[in-house]
C-alpha cells in the first residue's frame, strides 16, 4: 500500500505479536526508527531510536516496549512528532527487527504479527510480515520531507536477513519502493 499523504505531523508506529510457546525463547520485536540529514539522505543515519532510547530532542519516542508479546493490544509503540523534527533531517526510515540473541527466528516463526502506521484515526499502512515470512527484519515506511518542508509517507514492507545491529545499519540505504 503506498499513501500520497503530505504534511504529516505525528505518527504512531504500532507492532504486536504472538508470545513463545510456553518453554520456548521468548519472541522479542523491536521497532527502530533510523534519522538521515537532509543533504545526505542515504547515507549513515544521524541517529536510531529503538528500545532503551529515544531521539536527541525527544521527537521520536518508544512509548512501549514488550520484550515477550505478553499483553493486550499492541507490544511496541513509537510516536514520531515530524513537525517538531528540526529542518536539517530530511527522512526517517522505520522499520521492525526481530532479536536473534536466542536462535534465528523469522516472522514466520512468529504467530499473529501485525505492524500499523496511524497519523490520528488514519491509518497509513498495516502489514501482518506475510509477504517478507523468511525475513529476520523489515522496513515497514518511510518519511521524507519535500522542498517546501512537508513530510510525506511511502509505504514499503522489505525483508532482510540479518541481526539487529547489521539491519540499523543498512535499513534506509535505498529508497522504499511503490
Amino acid at each position: 500500500m503506498s499513501t500520497p499523504n503530505k504534511d504529516i505531523e505525528k505518527v504512531e508506529v504500532r507492532v504486536k505479536w504472538d508470545p513463545s510457546p510456553h518453554g520456548a525463547a521468548a519472541n522479542d520485536l523491536d521497532i527502530i526508527a533510523a534519522t538521515y540529514p537532509a543533504d545526505e539522505p542515504y547515507g549513515a543515519p544521524a541517529y536510531l531510536v529503538h528500545f532503551d532510547s529515544r531521539s536527541p530532542d525527544g521527537t521520536i519516542t518508544l512509548n512501549r516496549d514488550s520484550r515477550n508479546g505478553l499483553g493486550f493490544g499492541f507490544d511496541e509503540v513509537m510516536t514520531i512528532e515530524l513537525n517538531r523534527l528540526a529542518d536539517v533531517y530530511g527522512r526517517v526510515v522505520v522499520g521492525v527487527a526481530i532479536q536473534q540473541r536466542d536462535g534465528r527466528k523469522t516472522f514466520g516463526d512468529i504467530g499473529n504479527t501485525a505492524m500499523e502506521i496511524r497519523e490520528g484515526y488514519t491509518s497509513l499502512t498495516e502489514s501482518d510480515f506475510s509477504d517478507v515470512a523468511w525475513a529476520t527484519a523489515a522496513v515497514v515506511g518511510e518519511f521524507t520531507r519535500d522542498g517546501a518542508g512537508l513530510w510525506g509517507f511511502r509505504s514499503a514492507v522489505r525483508g532482510f536477513d540479518g541481526d539487529p545491529d547489521t539491519f540499523a545499519a543498512v535499513m534506509g540505504s535505498r529508497a522504499a519502493d511503490g
